[in-house]
């Protein structure tokens, strides 16, 4: 069916929308992302799910266009961790690169994959550049062990477009979402998701589960998947779509409270980092449970 009998559907409103069907919504993401509909078209597209919302099942076949067009990564020998990252920091060091260091060093094949998709922050490229880890230019597989970065544009151009119109309307439309709840690997792997809002909890929890996800999802810091270093975050776990409590949580502040860096320019973010890889500094308690619990999920999956 057409892209403009699909708008049609999902742009009569907050009230009058219906929503598609996964086949549906399989065959419209596809189209957007063939390129075989106009810009003013993927623009109608993009404010109508904006009003309107995407249902689980919106968002399941959302993911099934674009893992059958991603230019995925290998298996890896372990499960692959992935790390989305598209928020950068605002007020608090980015410690994605951290997060993803520590996984590296107890074995696992690390992947973290994004976009700068806000402007004036600090984003993980630039601080994985200032710890001289630099992109990767051609997708491989990552071994144990290992952390790679690789930007979204090298798994799917026509993805990092979509992610682009979010500068032209200054909305953001269902690839940011989606982005941070692929699997961009042809193999097992442990995806961690984070939410600010606590909706997106909801809705990406019900993702994971009719996608049969092994995930970790928690609420990151700045939108980052990092568990706030000040705080202990419930963490839930996902076991092919299976949900379990991992971490319950805490309530306020941390009473011990890790000393991080008061610039978060990148220069400053990697120096802390290498402390803390160094032992120099303690790893923060929350990134420190994180860790186990990404670790008890990759060994149960």
């Amino acid at each position: 069916m057409g892209i403009s009998q699909y708008i049609k559907e999902i742009g009569r409103g907050k009230q009058g929308a219906r929503s598609l069907t996964r086949e549906q919504a399989t065959d419209l993401f596809g189209q957007v992302l063939d390129g075989t509909v106009t810009d003013l078209e993927i623009g109608g597209f993009c404010l109508a799910m904006r009003i309107k919302g995407e249902t689980a099942e919106e968002m399941a076949g959302f993911l099934d266009a674009t893992h059958t067009r991603l230019d995925r990564l290998p298996a890896s020998d372990r499960p692959l961790v992935v790390l989305p990252s598209y928020n950068g920091a605002r007020k608090l060091p980015v410690l994605t690169p951290l997060l993803g260091l520590l996984l590296a060093r107890r074995g696992l094949p690390v992947l973290i994959h994004g976009s700068a998709t806000e402007s004036a922050r600090v984003f993980v490229p630039d601080v994985l550049e200032a710890l001289a880890i630099r992109p990767q230019n051609a997708i491989k597989k990552v071994a144990n062990g290992e952390l790679h970065y690789v930007p979204t544009e090298l798994m799917s151009a026509p993805l990092k477009r979509l992610l682009d119109v979010r500068r032209v309307v200054g909305l953001r439309n269902p690839a940011h979402s989606l982005v941070k709840l692929m699997n961009p690997c042809r193999g097992s792997a442990v995806i961690v998701g984070s939410y600010t809002h606590p909706e997106y909890a909801i809705s990406m929890a019900a993702v994971y589960e009719l996608m049969g996800s092994t995930a970790l999802l928690l609420r990151g810091t700045e939108g980052e998947v990092v568990a706030d270093p000040r705080r202990l975050p419930q963490m839930d776990g996902f076991i092919r779509g299976q949900r379990t409590l991992l971490e319950p949580g805490q309530k306020g502040t941390l009473t011990d409270l890790p000393d991080l860096p008061r610039q978060i320019d990148a220069q400053h973010t990697a120096a802390y980092i290498r402390a803390v890889l160094d032992g120099q500094m303690a790893i923060p308690a929350s990134i420190d449970r994180q860790v186990e619990h990404i670790l008890h999920l990759s060994q149960a999956s």
